[in-house]
């Protein structure tokens, strides 16, 4: 099929971290952002995209795939988007983050959603978030739905796709690994 290349359609996809004190690469902002898929279709008075088929997103160092994509704008400029997975696939991300390093995280889920306007990611079914240096992993976070809130830095996961936790409906996990410890300094006074 006839690839469709869409250059410049959402100027503000970044933002995609996730736990502690990382921020998304904050180049990625001023980058454009290419969209790749079999085919699509844009409503330009409804400011509504429909892509389809090997949906690859590229916005500087942020990476987003999936089978189906939905990309909506607001009065303002702001855009919405919504990945799908394949059947039986999961949608993903993966973007460098700020800092020193070889800094990632990247993200898995069946349904992707990003706002632009409030910068908060949201992960429903099979939902998990990895946070990287280099390729291992330093963090990780499993749930029904995550959601993570990168201006403010605050995440939640929760038990089901609802985006609510519900007594009985199974439970959330996170797994951190410890942060290498600072040589400790020689005692004042000792020769």
């Amino acid at each position: 099929m006839k690839k469709i290349l869409l250059l410049g359609l959402l100027s503000g996809v970044c933002s995609l971290a996730m736990l502690g004190q990382a921020h998304a690469e904050k180049a990625d902002s001023d980058k454009e952002t290419v969209i790749i898929a079999d085919h699509g279709d844009a409503d330009e008075v409804k400011q509504v995209r429909n892509l389809h088929g090997n949906v690859s997103l590229v916005k500087g160092t942020l990476v987003m795939k999936a089978g189906r994509a939905m990309v909506t704008e607001d009065p303002q400029g702001y855009q919405f988007i919504t990945f799908w997975a394949e059947p039986g696939k999961l949608a993903t991300f993966r973007q460098k983050r700020d800092g020193a390093g070889d800094l990632w995280v990247e993200g898995e889920a069946e349904r992707v959603e990003y706002d632009n306007k409030s910068e908060i990611v949201r992960l429903f079914s099979k939902a998990k978030l990895t946070r990287l240096e280099g390729s291992k992993p330093t963090d990780v976070a499993n749930g029904a739905f995550i959601s993570y809130d990168s201006r403010n830095e605050v995440f939640k996961l929760e038990n089901s796709d609802s985006g609510t936790s519900k007594p009985g409906g199974g439970s959330v996990r996170m797994v951190i690994q410890p942060k290498p410890k600072a040589p400790a300094t020689p005692e004042a006074g000792k020769k």
